[in-house]
């Protein structure tokens, strides 16, 4: 008899509870502590009352989901399925890996907790992989296992338009804000495994949107067996300025033609940390 399997994320995948409804996930909503009230992402939380609440200069800091939090969830689908696949954010980025997984031990391997280091849209890739490995019939430790071999396939590029919130949260050095602040650099990052890496330095945003373009074809080429629609996913995650998000999708179309480029924006536990203004481009090699 197959076994009845659901699929969990956490909001820094990008999927919101709607979405999640339709594509039948379940998503944990990532808690924020602003100004030391308590906000859940996409639940008592909008985008757009976050950025403001940024802009106005408010002590954000993300928090990881409560034992309770996760365990309620867990406990609720339990009732109605047999095991379940539970991906949560990026192990190098947030210890809430880490703790699901010592709250996994006691489900007797019903709960599989997935750590294979994504984010944002290739988190939701993920999930989305999930899903279809569930329908190929797969149990949880299959699944789990499968995605953790997976990990490495995807590859994630971000351009900065400030320093200052990597600064704020102690993630680079002052001296270094301060001279990409005064030479009015973009600085290019990129997420490969677990943490988040200096890249490259461009001078202008069309510079950046170039790197990060050329830098995604040579993983395809090189990392992912091909430049091919049939062979990857590509996508575009953005903070706050959808505008820019849009003009760089039709950009990353020009170069990738055929390609079916998904857009979203980016989760605001990662946006805390880089600021508005960011745009990434990722791929995802296809299962």
């Amino acid at each position: 008899m197959t076994k009845k399997i659901a699929v969990v994320t956490d909001s820094n995948s990008g999927i919101t509870q709607s979405q999640a409804k339709e594509m039948g996930l379940y998503v944990l909503p990532m808690p924020f502590m602003i100004n030391n009230e308590l906000f859940y992402e996409d639940i008592t939380l909008t985008q757009q009352e976050f950025y403001v609440r940024l802009a106005d200069g408010a002590d954000v800091i993300t928090s990881q989901p409560s034992p309770d939090a996760v365990l309620k969830l867990w406990d609720s689908l339990l009732k109605d399925y047999d095991e379940i696949v539970h991906i949560p954010m990026s192990s190098g980025l947030s210890g809430s890996c880490q703790s699901a997984m010592m709250l996994a031990n006691d489900y007797d391997g019903k709960v599989q907790v997935v750590n294979n280091q994504r984010i944002s849209v290739t988190q939701r890739q993920s999930a989305l992989d999930a899903l279809v490995l569930v329908e190929r019939g797969m149990d949880a430790k299959q699944i789990k296992d499968f995605l953790e071999e997976d990990k490495f396939n995807s590859s994630i590029y971000i351009m900065l338009d400030t320093l200052y919130y990597l600064k704020k949260g102690g993630r680079i050095t002052p001296a270094a804000a301060a001279l990409g602040t005064i030479l009015k650099l973009k600085p290019v990052l990129q997420i490969q495994g677990d943490k988040l890496d200096a890249f490259a330095k461009a001078r202008t945003a069309s510079q950046g949107k170039s790197i990060m373009i050329n830098a995604i074809r040579a993983d395809m080429e090189k990392r992912f067996g091909g430049a091919d629609k049939d062979n990857i996913w590509l996508e575009i995650a953005y903070s706050y300025d959808l505008e820019a998000a849009t003009q760089l999708k039709s950009e990353v179309q020009a170069q990738f033609p055929g390609f079916d480029v998904h857009i979203d924006p980016l989760s605001l536990s990662v946006a805390c940390h880089i600021g508005p203004g960011a745009l990434a481009v990722a791929c995802c090699k296809k299962i």
